[in-house]
């Protein structure tokens, strides 16, 4: 009997998670530390100039920042979950028949019975061991592998992206009035990601962009105070 392969009408978003979580989080912290940064030269009484310097160089750390912590945190990932491979590997040639047990016993334990457990764990082992052992045993699927340099490039990209907003801002707007206009249009960036970002992944709209837009602004908050402070003559 030959059996056709099933096209899942239903959209799933799992496969999205890996850039998505990389993505938004370049995003917001481009935007935020940028904005934050912005407002808090600008409270110290500072000149356009140096407020534009301020922000460029944000930009720039702040993307390389972000890029290398993605890599080494994925690529920290990465390593354990070829480890955890490789020992399977060993495992799966060293003493295979307790492994199809501990497979077996996976099964039965999400509810199938014990006969019925034995039958699936043995077609899957015959077909990839390996593959069956990361993914019901490690919990390593091809939506949550770790991908270092696609998180990296995500991050550094996006966090750029974001970066760039709360700097066109400063261009266009005049100085005195330069602290509540980034104020105000940050947290409508800010509102506009985590509404883009629900939506991406299928989460509640309200609750994302209330999310981003209150930590926004306690952040844009305290850094004014702080630039305020230290702009204030002795």
């Amino acid at each position: 009997m030959t059996i056709k392969k099933i096209f899942h009408r239903e959209e799933h978003r799992t496969d999205r998670i890996g850039w998505l979580r990389a993505a938004v989080l370049g995003a917001n912290d481009g935007i935020l530390s940028t904005a934050s940064l912005i407002v808090g030269v600008a409270a110290a009484h500072a000149a356009r100039g140096s407020i534009l310097v301020a922000g460029v160089a944000g930009l720039v750390a702040g993307a390389m920042s972000m890029a290398a912590g993605e890599y080494v945190s994925v690529s920290s990932q990465a390593d354990t979950e070829r480890a955890d491979l490789t020992r399977e590997r060993k495992e799966l040639a060293e003493d295979s028949e307790n492994e199809l047990k501990e497979l077996a016993s996976i099964y039965v334990e999400r509810g199938l019975d014990i006969h019925l457990a034995k039958q699936v764990a043995e077609q899957l082992t015959a077909h990839d061991a390996l593959a069956a052992h990361a993914r019901d045993e490690l919990g390593i699927t091809v939506h949550f592998k770790a991908r270092p340099v696609q998180a990296a490039l995500a991050s550094a990209a996006t966090f750029s992206v974001g970066a760039a907003l709360p700097l066109v801002i400063v261009l266009v707007t005049p100085q005195i009035r330069l602290i509540p206009i980034v104020f105000g249009t940050t947290l409508v960036f800010l509102a506009g990601l985590g509404t883009l970002s629900a939506i991406t992944g299928g989460a509640p709209i309200a609750r994302a962009a209330i999310r981003v837009t209150f930590w926004g602004a306690l952040a844009m908050g305290l850094t004014a105070l702080v630039g305020t402070l230290v702009g204030t003559p002795m």
